[in-house]
């Protein structure tokens, strides 16, 4: 057969012996022969041991018995099923054959048998039937060894499997029914089905059409919940399986069984400071599946969103608010993976859903009569962790909390009432009993006082979250003032100067390792500033107060040795001074900013800021929502230690991909700064087109000269009016153009002159050289563009004239030898004119010459035929005195011969 020559080919391939590939092969050959010919049954039996045997042990005895034994033991199965020792040996030799074997020193290159021989019976529908028909037998063994080798099929060569499986009518049932089997056999079926149903939609719904969700909680009850051993993690695999983006089967779930049997789990049983690596996977593994009923199921669902607000409901319902801020925030001591994974689930369950932010805002922990509004806890934990990935889960739950929710806005900003100076000094075990304002600006003035700005942008990005789209939080917020660091320095500060006086030392002050500041501190306060000042003419007018901070912007946009995202957010806080400026002060005014941005910066080299930015990592690579990494046996470990960032590492400020940074700005923020840079664009255009409200000085001409009548000098007042208009229009008309053409093309990258824009004869000066050196440039790429036209066009002219000279050329040759051709012809008839008689031929001598020689030729023939017929005559006389001596008349015979010979003579002569 075809196939069993290629697999051996593939032996001698593989081990490179074909002399021991080809032993093998016999060898194995003789015990199928012996197995499927042999009349002794005990012989079968013993051939069927020692084919297991090495099978398990050999890889060229694997790929050789691929080639030709699945066959044999497939009859086996098929007609021996009385012989149960035959059975459990044929069963156990397919286990060994689907099971790759080993070598330390294998090449990684090489063939797998075991992966060849899984390929080659999984195409086999038949042979996949017959195994699932096994399962209904009652002994133990044989369905513990079918379970492996389905498995093994599974892992190799699922989407077959999984086809074949579904063309089978009871192919699921036996599967399911398995679940109620004997411990060993129920385990091998729960990883069998948790591999069949994570990716097949059609075997979810049969599964759970068969009782699944009783059937999983049933065993994950029996295994002791959360204590339990890999077989709860199994289960939750399973379950997760059949809920994840699978509407229908949630909606299942909830309407029957409910979500108690869930969230049971995670009550901490026994010793709750007690958390192994099993119990934190199978924690993980439910709070996995609390998120997928949150998601509601798949993006296409139509149903989705009722669904998820119906299931977030429900959750709150059954106290899982309550077990998620124990796990979360309570529960100090359990691992950083869980309480992590419990604060995003916290975030999630109350985004978008106002009972459950109503739920969350009343919630308090600890024990009287120490207890604390649980966002106050929270609020500590982001203040005073170690893990980074501990401060992102916990500033997602305020994201979430405050997004869309006006009033518990309102109600964190009026908690944020300053500290007296003592209590601003102390040390942050000492803020149990502030209020949750009170320590969020607790947590912004200690920071300085250590010399470690970590805990501020901390705390700026919270308020950030408070701030957010609330404009009446962020005028009450403005009015707040914090008192000196030192009483020497004066008068107190408000907030708003102290966070970018923060964001002024961020770039000079060191870390705990005495290295450069962390990369994320300046981002997260200019976020805050960006998210503060956006359509909040109060906050922007408070910032311009301090002149100094305009200055520092300025210089930090121009600053290369900050980070390009560092660098766009400067610039996008300088717009927002632009367009949400309501002043009238003609030092702070739109104007004025943006003739500060022309002049320190250039308009070319400000807007090409923002398309940096807009190709920054942080801004490309942006995700629209964190996608959750599937808990399963290969990725359960890993997730259960999570591994923070070395701060050491990511010291160097160029550095933008910081989980702390990839996180914060998220899609809602980055698409807000998108539409703020359009804005800002707009604007900066509106800007150069309106006139200055500066009052100038009256000119000369337009005082009333001496002598000069009413009328005259009214006419003369209206002539220079009018002259006046037309230049202000004029001089308007070119700035719009200028600055929308800045606008189009400040992120080009195109080295511009850059424009400074001042007041007075400079400005139009300015602008009129710059028109004339367009329409120069115009003028030259026209003209360029026209020469290698006409270059082009000489080009072509010139191939074409050298074309029609060469062909010329050859006609002027073939012409020459046609004049010398006509003229020897004509001198050869002129010759033969002007010859005469003397050298003309004598053409009657000519003739006499032909006749005569055509006379001798004729006397020759003549005297030929003569001859011939002299001959013949003597022929005939010869026979006539023969034909008289034997007494025939010759005359006769000869009567009538001399008249058929005269005819051709007759007509010879009337031819002649």
């Amino acid at each position: 057969m075809d196939l069993a020559s290629r697999y051996k080919g593939v032996v001698g391939f593989v081990f490179g012996n074909e002399n021991s590939g080809s032993r093998e092969d016999s060898y194995v050959e003789r015990l199928l022969d012996r197995i499927s010919n042999g009349v002794l049954a005990e012989d079968r039996r013993t051939a069927i041991a020692e084919l297991q045997s090495v099978v398990a042990e050999s890889r060229a005895a694997q790929l050789t018995f691929g080639a030709m034994g699945f066959p044999v033991l497939m009859g086996v199965l098929k007609e021996e099923r009385d012989d149960v020792e035959m059975v459990h040996g044929a069963l156990e030799t397919l286990v060994g054959a689907l099971t790759p074997i080993d070598h330390a020193k294998g090449s990684t290159n090489e063939v797998q048998p075991a992966l060849m021989n899984t390929d080659l019976l999984s195409r086999e529908s038949e042979s996949i039937s017959l195994l699932l028909s096994l399962l209904s037998e009652e002994d133990f063994y044989v369905r513990y060894y079918t379970l492996q080798i389905l498995t093994a099929l599974l892992t190799n060569s699922p989407s077959r499997l999984q086809e074949a499986i579904l063309s089978i009518p009871r192919g699921i049932t036996w599967l399911m029914d398995m679940l109620m089997d004997r411990e060993v056999i129920r385990n091998e079926a729960l990883l069998l089905l948790t591999y069949l149903t994570r990716e097949a939609e059609e075997i979810q719904k049969i599964v759970v059409f068969e009782g699944a969700f009783e059937k999983i909680f049933s065993i994950v009850k029996e295994e002791g919940g959360s204590e339990g051993g890999v077989v709860v993690q199994d289960c939750l695999e399973l379950l997760n399986n059949l809920l994840r983006s699978n509407a229908s089967n949630q909606v299942l779930l909830r309407e029957t069984m409910g979500f108690d049997p869930l969230i049971s789990i995670l009550k901490l049983r026994g010793s709750t400071y007690s958390f192994t690596e099993q119990k934190t996977i199978n924690l993980l593994g439910v709070l996995e599946t609390i998120n997928l009923l949150m998601m509601g199921g798949s993006e296409a669902d139509p149903q989705k969103d009722s669904n998820k607000i119906t299931n977030k409901t429900v959750l709150v319902q059954k106290k899982l608010l309550d077990y998620l801020l124990m796990l979360g925030v309570e529960s100090q001591w359990a691992p950083i993976a869980v309480r992590c994974s419990a604060l995003r689930c916290i975030g999630d369950l109350v985004a978008g859903h106002p009972k459950n932010l109503d739920a969350l805002s009343s919630k308090v922990l600890g024990e009287e009569p120490q207890v604390e509004p649980a966002l106050n806890s929270i609020l500590r934990i982001i203040l005073r962790t170690s893990s980074t990935q501990e401060f992102i889960a916990a500033d997602h739950v305020f994201k979430n909390f405050c997004e869309k929710n006006m009033e518990g806005q309102a109600m964190l900003a009026s908690t944020l009432i300053p500290q007296p100076n003592s209590m601003t000094h102390a040390s942050v075990e000492e803020d149990v009993n502030m209020s949750f304002g009170s320590m969020l600006l607790h947590g912004l003035a200690l920071s300085e006082s250590d010399g470690d700005l970590e805990t501020c942008c901390r705390a700026a990005s919270v308020l950030t979250h408070i701030l957010k789209d609330n404009t009446q939080c962020k005028e009450r917020v403005l009015r707040i003032e914090l008192e000196a660091p030192m009483p020497s320095l004066g008068a107190p500060e408000l907030l708003l100067h102290r966070i970018v006086r923060y964001l002024a030392v961020a770039s000079s002050m060191k870390n705990k390792d005495g290295k450069p500041g962390y990369s994320y501190v300046q981002p997260i306060i200019l976020k805050l500033l960006v998210t503060w000042l956006a359509d909040c003419p109060s906050a922007v007018q408070c910032f311009l107060d301090s002149r100094p901070h305009l200055t520092y912007l300025l210089e930090l946009v121009s600053n290369t040795s900050s980070t390009v995202c560092i660098r766009g957010l400067a610039a996008i806080i300088l717009g927002e001074c632009v367009i949400y400026n309501k002043s009238s002060d003609s030092g702070k005014d739109g104007s004025t900013i943006a003739d500060a941005i022309s002049q320190k910066i250039g308009l070319t080299s400000y807007f090409l800021k923002f398309d940096e930015m807009q190709r920054s990592f942080l801004f490309s690579s942006v995700k629209p929502a964190q996608s959750h990494k599937r808990l399963t046996r290969s990725t359960a470990a890993s997730m259960a230690e999570i591994e923070d960032v070395d701060e050491s590492d990511l010291s160097d400020q160029k550095n933008e991909d910081h989980p702390i940074l990839t996180s914060i700005f998220d899609t809602q923020f980055v698409n807000f700064v998108k539409s703020l840079e359009v804005y800002i664009r707009e604007n900066i255009v509106d800007v150069y087109s309106r006139p200055k409200s500066d009052v100038a000085v009256v000119p000369a001409e337009m005082e009333q000269k001496g002598g000069e009548t009413d009328k005259d000098y009214i006419k003369r007042l209206k002539a220079f009016v009018e002259k006046q208009c037309s230049e202000i229009q004029e001089l308007l008309g070119r700035n719009a153009t200028l600055a929308e053409d800045l606008a189009r093309t400040g992120g080009s990258g195109h080295s511009q002159p850059e424009l400074r824009v001042g007041n007075g004869s400079d400005r139009v000066q300015a602008e009129t050289l710059r028109r004339d050196l367009q329409e120069a440039s115009q003028r030259l790429e026209i003209l360029k563009a026209e020469k290698a036209k006409i270059e082009s066009e000489a080009s072509m002219y010139q191939n074409l004239s050298g074309k029609l000279e060469s062909d010329l050329k050859g006609l002027s040759d073939a012409y020459n030898s046609l004049e010398q051709t006509n003229l020897h012809l004509e001198k050869e008839v002129k010759a033969l004119k002007s010859g005469g008689a003397s050298t003309s031929p004598d053409i009657e001598a000519i003739k006499a010459e032909a006749r005569e020689e055509a006379q001798k030729e004729s006397e020759a023939e003549l005297n030929d035929l003569l001859v011939c017929l002299g001959q013949e005559q003597s022929k005939v006389e010869k026979l006539s005195a023969r034909l008289s001596e034997l007494g025939e008349d010759v005359d006769k015979l000869l009567e009538g011969i001399g008249d058929n010979m005269g005819l051709p003579e007759d007509d010879e002569e009337d031819e002649d």
